[in-house]
């Protein structure tokens, strides 16, 4: 089947699988790879997107259910300059990044929420992070990251 979507703001058009999950397509025709297919079941959140820009779980769509949308990926986060986000910035400062498998899919799911709510308490975030799966860090670093960037926000450092 023939697809045209935006992904990172670039137009493409391509023939695929009527089968082929959308992570699968990110990673191996587009070389995307900063998605992940962890359990390929929908519970880790290694695999988050954001399509038509709600987060999303790529594993579980087909690269289909993307046509003539809008997808954006861990790879289209960072500033045109390369500088890290302040989500980015605090996450490697707080340590929340020990093996990095599962931080694309955690960068991308908070993210959303600092866009919906600029000042989340730690109740929020660990909500929020309920369907990212982490191995490392058990999640104090993380929050703690998400806890300075909106901090940061706050004092209008926006580096």
């Amino acid at each position: 089947m023939r697809v045209s979507m935006k992904v990172n703001g670039t137009a493409v058009t391509d023939d695929v699988d009527p089968e082929e999950l959308l992570v699968d397509y990110l990673r191996d025709r587009l070389r995307l790879t900063g998605a992940k297919a962890g359990c390929e079941s929908g519970h880790c959140g290694t695999c988050v997107i954001r399509l038509d820009g709600r987060p999303a779980k790529s594993c579980l769509l087909l690269a289909v259910q993307a046509d003539e949308g809008s997808v954006d990926t861990i790879e289209g986060v960072a500033a045109a300059s390369g500088q890290l986000t302040r989500l980015q910035q605090a996450l490697y400062e707080q340590h929340g990044t020990q093996c990095g498998f599962c931080t694309p899919g955690v960068v991308m799911t908070i993210a959303d929420l600092l866009e919906r709510e600029p000042r989340p308490d730690e109740q929020r975030i660990r909500e929020w992070l309920s369907g990212s799966l982490c191995r490392c860090t058990g999640y104090n670093s993380i929050v703690r990251a998400v806890v300075q960037a909106t901090a940061v926000t706050e004092a209008g450092d926006h580096a």
